[in-house]
């Protein structure tokens, strides 16, 4: 028997209904004038029907939505419910959340898109207390009716920009930007990132936009969104979006291929059989897999991947969360995801290129190619950049031995 519901909205349409029964466990139904309607499935392991969706089929999708570890706990604590209750909690911050959705109780609706909103101006000791308080308090939890969400286990603010600088959205603004504090316990984190994103694009990734910025005394990340569109007009309208993990089923406490996770095989397979132009969405995933090596970033896992879903289909999104994590020697140098076979960076030779050629169905031709189009790239843009201190350094040198070693093949 259900107990609670949410509207899970679509912009401004009812797709479906999410549930919990009196033991606790989660349901997802479509609407049925969804459905008839012929509208998009809401994930690829949500596939339009009319029967219900039981608690493991829909909670990888939907507990997708919410922050993970210890941030999850601290949400849930400051919201005074259990970090369990999966539903509980997407009922507090389901009302901006990753993608086009809006998780409402019965009877309440989403404002209108022309909606004028008037959020909240930060000033800069004002942005610095926030950012203090974020990793204590995420996504600023309970407070002045904020409904906020994003997955992921590091501090994290969606806010909006106002003349430029952050501001707190009203309740039910799209937010528009990512706010990410230094992390505490690895200084230079924000750097280090900013460094990494900005590389990327460089070198001709398709990245996220992510500039580092200061408040006072504190160091933060702004990240504009990639799964939000402003107009001219200045309306912003969400636009929907899963990562790999929720594609594939997978709960986000299993995001590591070491746990269940996705596997290179998994995330190439996915891409070729999901995305609606697989040549160009498989070429881009080769070379982000090449670029995260080379920059040292062994925490790219499932859900560091993402699609972009609309009437036309789904498409590869913006890459993002790039950095060099073996920076810090304190941070585990294994992999996310072992590739051809290798567990570390260092433990990659070329055995492992040619295992990770063939379970990825791409030929060790072309990866030789990427390889080396990628570390000159690299090896020229750093330089472009700015400052780029001992991760630049650090990274110049491996693309160097990386287009070494490949040319030896």
């Amino acid at each position: 028997m259900i107990d609670r519901t949410l509207k899970v909205w679509w912009d401004d349409t009812i797709a479906g209904t999410l549930s919990q029964d009196r033991h606790g466990d989660l349901g997802f139904v479509y609407d049925i004038e969804w459905l008839r309607a012929g509208k998009p499935a809401l994930s690829r392991s949500l596939p339009l029907r009319e029967e219900l969706f039981s608690r493991a089929e829909c909670r990888p999708f939907f507990g997708g939505l919410l922050p993970e570890a210890g941030q999850r706990e601290l949400a849930a604590g400051a919201l005074g419910v259990s970090s369990a209750n999966e539903f509980a909690l997407l009922d507090r911050l389901g009302g901006d959340v990753a993608g086009a959705l809006t998780l409402l109780p019965e009877g309440q609706q989403p404002l209108p898109a022309a909606t004028r909103y008037d959020p909240r101006p930060l000033t800069e000791r004002d942005l610095t207390r926030v950012l203090r308080r974020l990793p204590a308090r995420p996504l600023l939890a309970g407070e002045q009716g904020l409904r906020l969400s994003l997955a992921g286990a590091q501090a994290k603010l969606p806010v909006v920009l106002l003349d430029g600088q952050p501001a707190l959205p009203s309740p039910g603004q799209p937010t528009t930007h990512i706010i990410k504090p230094e992390i505490e316990h690895f200084p230079g984190s924000v750097e280090n990132e900013a460094f990494c994103m900005a590389l990327a694009a460089r070198v001709g990734l398709p990245v996220a936009h992510a500039e580092a910025r200061i408040a006072e005394d504190r160091r933060y990340l702004l990240v504009e969104r990639y799964d939000r569109l402003t107009g001219a007009d200045g309306l912003t309208f969400r636009l929907h979006q899963e990562d790999a993990c929720q594609a594939l089923g997978v709960p986000p406490e299993r995001k590591y291929a070491a746990e269940g996770g996705p596997s290179f095989r998994d995330l190439f397979s996915l891409v070729r059989d999901y995305v609606r132009q697989p040549a160009p969405a498989v070429l881009n995933l080769l070379d982000v897999t090449i670029f995260n090596l080379i920059i040292g970033n062994a925490d790219a896992h499932g859900k560091n991947f993402s699609f972009l879903l609309d009437h036309s289909g789904p498409r590869l999104a913006p890459f993002y969360d790039l950095l060099s994590t073996i920076h810090w020697p304190d941070l585990s140098p294994r992999m996310a995801m072992r590739l051809g076979g290798a567990g570390t960076i260092s433990e990659i030779d070329d055995d492992a290129w040619a295992n990770f050629a063939e379970t990825s169905r791409t030929s060790m031709r072309l990866v030789r190619q990427r390889i080396e189009r990628i570390s000159t790239r690299i090896v020229n843009c750093v330089p472009t950049i700015g400052v780029a201190g001992d991760v630049g350094s650090a990274i110049v040198g491996r693309a160097e031995l990386r287009a070494r070693r490949i040319k030896e093949l």
